[in-house]
């Protein structure tokens, strides 16, 4: 048995450590073929802490409650009972064997008996999740439909069974050297120990080398197992999502949200005053990705938190951000072998390789080399065109990866690509393309249009709404209100830019708009590829608020919309434009704490908040809002079962605002349904994009009877407005003779 069990695990080890060692050199060579990026280098110390946060705070986990608890202890476990691996070893050939020093220190075997345990729990609720959330049964719902279940459960009963094996040898050892009673070393194994108590010396040594063996060789059967498969992320990124979490794109420790990264080419950003004559405009070859990206892929672990979070998967739409990141990962590795030869193509698709370097290229390989990366099924391409378009860019799935793969960033890529290079995209997107460039709004209007709502706002309430720069000094101006395109042109919206412009009266706030000189910040057409059109337009509104602010105390700007508050705040300084910039909303928190505005007058009714992606999930700002619901006496909260962290979009970001639904239910309607069975009064929300869509939704419902003729649509702004505005006193009736 001995000799059998010796011979066993030593070629499974040698066979398992080779094999493991060859894919991690193939997938360090996969991972290089991407482009360059110095900026992931930065901050080592952050960079490291960060990784410490994450992987021992398992705090992206620990938000799925007892699933990251199972997963802590199952990947705590992985790594610390290591040392059992290594005593198992000995155990073949002295069945008495431990570690030296610490084999038989008391803290350390009541450590490896409780994690031992605590593993083996673990991951057996994680199986039984799994299993009762098979695809077979809950269909698109289940965050598991499209993983590779077989590599799946193969991972998973593999730490099943190493666990086990743990606490059977446990029991085995005490067993044979004798222990009669419970002690704090046998803590959890003991009743095995008691079980085994009756059997020979002879059998107790049988019984713990035929474990041992095992252990070893259930161990190094899943290294051969993930060394002949480099790409099974589900096994790999337990050892890659440490470095994928390291080189992740905030060195701070933050999330990728908020600003998307500026164009580049071999790694360096694009001057688009002068490109070079190679440069690579987005991504049009898996290859062209970063490193980075190609380290996103191999990471995948096919959880499907994102997949559960996405607007678009939720409402019948083909993305997937998990089946995209799997197909781009499996194309990659299909690709790799051509790629690692040298093959390549250039712009105009002629192939960079001689025949020479791809004469030992496999067909397979050559043939994944001719699929376009965005094709349809009919072209072969990896990703879909529909997929590609479906995205609202809401930013559900990165707040939701556990290994931090940066989704938006990698499918905004490639959008440019297919905007800038070959002009294919949705065509009603073109109109909000050409308006942007030629009137500088999306809706085409004339630019003189964006001062129509300062004379509504006199004419209602007789307050003038200065131009900076010409009705007033820039010395004197506390902040600069960048009102948007939308606030300034859009019917719905333009009620909640009055409404904030008459608070900040009301709280004599010192404040001015640009007027003629805004333009559209470029947002939409960032998020939908044209980083060209976005660069233009953002050099020019940098100028003229440098411009206008250059003689003012401090450089604060305040936006009602959430895009155009992102884009200034986080993607501005990308082109040298610093200013200091808040959402209304949080103006309007701190104007109600500083006692300048007072909300006195009930409105009353259930209001339940839409949490707008871009205020919420890229810029964190969760709180201002629902403190100004709270101080408006009447008002009674309620809380969507998608909110905050967890809101769910309204379908507009992305450049989605300016295209058509056409797949599935549209996902304002999803998010309105949601809003309605609480059987809400008011749906408020701080976003003119889902003040849009939500309306639409709402009145949508209005007419099929599923709604209430009473229910609104409103901004925060308007609410507190309401609430602070005086009411006017009842007339007399007049007194009769």
């Amino acid at each position: 048995m001995q000799l059998a069990a010796i011979v066993i695990s030593l070629v499974t080890t040698v066979i398992g450590t080779a094999l493991a060692a060859r894919a991690v050199a193939h997938i360090f060579k996969v991972v290089t073929v991407g482009q360059p990026d110095p900026t992931r280098f930065g901050n080592p110390g952050g960079r490291l802490k960060t990784l410490a946060v994450e992987f021992f705070g398992h705090t992206r986990m620990n938000q799925w409650g007892i699933v990251g608890i199972a997963h802590w202890f199952v990947a705590i476990g992985f790594f610390s009972l290591v040392a059992t691996l290594v005593t198992a070893f000995g155990q073949l050939f002295d069945p008495e064997f431990a570690l030296p020093v610490i084999g038989h220190w008391t803290p350390f075997e009541v450590f490896t008996e409780l994690i031992g345990l605590l593993t083996t729990l673990g991951i057996a609720t994680l199986i039984v999740i799994r299993l009762l959330s098979l695809p077979s049964r809950a269909g698109r719902k289940s965050r598991f439909a499209g993983s590779i279940a077989w590599q799946a459960f193969y991972v998973e009963y593999t730490i099943l069974g190493i666990g086990l094996c743990i606490l059977v040898l446990r029991g085995l050892e005490g067993a044979l050297l004798g222990v009669e009673h419970y002690e704090a070393a046998y803590v959890v194994s003991y009743p095995l120990v008691a079980a085994f108590r009756g059997l020979s010396a002879g059998t107790l040594e049988n019984l713990i080398y035929l474990f041992a063996m095992l252990k070893i060789s259930i161990s190094f059967a899943w290294a051969i197992t993930i060394g002949v498969n480099p790409s099974m992320g589900v096994a790999w990124h337990r050892f890659l999502a440490f470095f994928n979490i390291y080189f992740k794109r905030e060195e701070g420790g933050g999330v990728a949200l908020g600003a998307l990264r500026p164009m580049t080419s071999g790694g360096q950003p694009i001057d688009f005053e002068d490109p070079a004559e190679d440069a690579v405009f987005g991504v049009s070859q898996v290859e062209h990705f970063a490193w980075k990206g190609i380290l996103d892929f191999s990471t995948c672990t096919e959880c499907g938190r994102c997949q559960s979070q996405c607007p678009a998967w939720n409402t019948g739409k083909p993305l997937s951000p998990k089946l995209l990141i799997m197909s781009l990962r499996e194309h990659a590795y299909a690709k790799a072998p051509y790629l690692l030869a040298g093959g390549g193509k250039d712009m105009e698709g002629n192939e960079q390789a001689t025949a020479e370097q791809l004469k030992d290229v496999p067909a397979a390989a050559l043939a994944e080399a001719e699929r376009p990366l965005i094709g349809t099924a009919e072209e072969n391409g990896v990703i879909d065109p529909d997929v590609l378009w479906s995205c609202t860019t809401c930013g559900a799935c990165v707040e939701q990866c556990p290994v931090d793969i940066e989704h938006i960033d990698h499918i905004v890529d490639m959008r440019r690509y297919q905007v800038m290079i070959e002009s294919s995209f949705p065509t009603e997107a073109g109109t909000m393309l050409k308006n942007l460039e030629n009137k500088g709004n999306p809706w085409g209007m004339a630019t003189k249009a964006r001062l129509d709502w300062v004379k509504e706002l006199k004419k209602e309430t007789g307050i003038e709404v200065p131009v900076i720069g010409e009705d007033i000094d820039p010395a004197e101006v506390e902040y600069l209100y960048w009102v948007g395109c939308a606030g300034a042109l859009e019917d719905r919206a333009k009620k909640t830019t009055k409404a904030f412009a008459e608070l900040l009266h009301t709280a004599g706030v010192q404040f001015a708009i640009l007027g003629k000189e805004e333009s559209c910040t470029g947002d939409s057409a960032r998020r939908l590829g044209n980083e060209f059109l976005f660069q233009m337009l953002g050099a020019q509104n940098v100028e003229t608020l440098n411009a206008a602010l250059e003689d003012a105390p401090k450089k604060r700007i305040v936006a009602t919309c959430p895009h155009c508050f992102n884009t200034i705040a986080n993607e501005y300084p990308q082109l040298g434009g610093h200013f200091e910039v808040i959402h209304h909303t949080q103006l309007l928190q701190h104007l109600i704490d500083e006692g300048k505005l007072l909300p006195v007058n009930p409105v009353e009714g259930l209001i339940t908040y839409h949490d707008p992606c871009y205020l919420g999930r890229h810029n964190k700002v969760y709180t201002p809002p629902r403190e100004i619901m709270d101080k408006v006496p009447g008002l009674r909260q309620q809380e969507m079962h998608r909110h905050k962290e967890r809101g769910f979009c309204c379908g507009a970001g992305g450049a989605r605002m300016w295209m058509e639904e056409r797949i599935g239910k549209r996902i304002n309607t999803e998010r309105v349904d949601e809003a309605l069975s609480l059987n809400p009064d008011i749906v408020s929300t701080a976003c003119p994009f889902c003040l849009v869509m939500l309306s639409d939704s709402v009145n949508g419902k209005k007419n099929e009877g599923a709604a209430k003729e009473h229910l609104k649509v409103v901004d925060v702004a308007q609410l507190l407005l309401e609430s602070v505005k005086a009411q006017p006193e009842p007339e007399p009736e007049p007194v009769e003779a």
